[in-house]
């Protein structure tokens, strides 16, 4: 298993970005979160396949319609402790 953490920067909050997140990394099959941080960035950590968070990456770039991606910042992290659903906090 593989597990990345992202943050994403621009007009991310007030916009569904943690829910439209959340809902791909379900389809994609991944575990973990996304939340809204006090500078206004989103945080998105995500535990599974590769491939799939590959997927997830992509489409982070652009978020939902409503939101305007500004930067996109990935970082590898353990995969120990994976939770066992993806939930918005």
């Amino acid at each position: 298993m593989n597990a990345a953490r992202f943050i994403v920067r621009g007009r991310v909050q007030g916009v569904f970005f943690r829910a439209s997140a959340r809902e791909v990394a379900v389809k994609l099959k991944l575990n973990g979160h996304a939340r809204n941080m006090i500078d206004g960035s989103v945080e998105v950590v995500a535990y599974g396949d590769a491939v799939a968070l590959d997927q997830l990456e992509a489409w982070l770039h652009d978020g939902p319609p409503s939101a305007d991606v500004q930067e996109l910042y990935r970082e590898e992290i353990g995969a120990h402790d994976a939770p066992d659903a993806f939930v918005i906090k």
